[in-house]
């Protein structure tokens, strides 16, 4: 088994969180195999090899396996309102914790300065100033996450947990777009004008899906259905 398998192994291990119905809550693992995908293709983009810019290709790939590992290690399977909690922990500890993470499970496997390099990744990637190539890949393969249909679906799981409904949703949603606060997120959250680019064309598919929800959850679409029946009925 190849290191990085064994990094692999270990951070599923830590990622998939028990639950009280006994079986693995593997969300984390899946959302972390989608980031690390998005790792793997910005690393190709031409804005880094036509300029063949290096980046520490292992320390980047263990980085993004262990950048959500905050969230799992202070998962109580018994305790529910340690998810609640979670569910809203902020930036700053998330990162605190996933590198006590990376510190506590990789010890053994990996070397020191291997594993400060890691965490430094982590810390700056939440860094929109940061100068770190890693640490840009890393943030704008998060980043890409929130956007599209994707982003949608950790929203309304977040909102799920809360026990809130569609209406919250689209409450929230709302004050999001009067506040510009998505224009705001596609302007500085990426260093890479393609990923930005993608960022956009993702944007727009998540206004089409709300726009629908909002038209399904007020039965407009219902609504102007009767609307021509009784045109019709009255034509005749």
């Amino acid at each position: 088994m190849s290191e990085i398998d064994v990094i692999r192994q270990i951070a599923q291990q830590v990622l998939c969180v028990p639950t009280l119905a006994g079986i693995k809550d593997n969300w984390l693992w899946d959302r972390t195999l989608r980031i690390l995908r998005n790792v793997e293709h910005i690393c190709r983009m031409p804005e880094l090899t036509e300029k063949n810019v290096p980046v520490e290709r292992f320390c980047l790939i263990t980085a993004t396996y262990f950048a959500d590992a905050g969230f799992a290690h202070y998962a109580d399977a018994e305790d529910m309102s340690a998810r609640l909690v979670l569910a809203d922990i902020s930036q700053t500890d998330l990162r605190d914790f996933s590198t006590q993470v990376v510190t506590d499970k990789l010890s053994g496997a990996l070397a020191g300065p291997r594993i400060d390099k890691i965490n430094q990744i982590i810390v700056e990637s939440s860094n929109r100033f940061t100068e770190m190539i890693e640490a840009m890949i890393l943030s704008d393969a998060r980043n890409l996450e929130d956007m599209g249909v994707v982003g949608l679906f950790n929203e309304f799981r977040r909102y799920a947990i809360h026990g809130k409904g569609v209406s919250d949703v689209l409450e929230s949603w709302r004050r999001k777009v009067d506040y510009r606060y998505w224009q705001a997120r596609l302007k500085e959250s990426y260093r890479f004008e393609s990923v930005r680019m993608l960022a956009e064309r993702r944007f727009g598919a998540t206004e089409f899906f709300m726009n629908q929800l909002d038209v399904e959850h007020a039965a407009r679409d219902l609504e102007e259905l009767l609307l021509e029946s009784m045109d019709k009925a009255a034509i005749k």
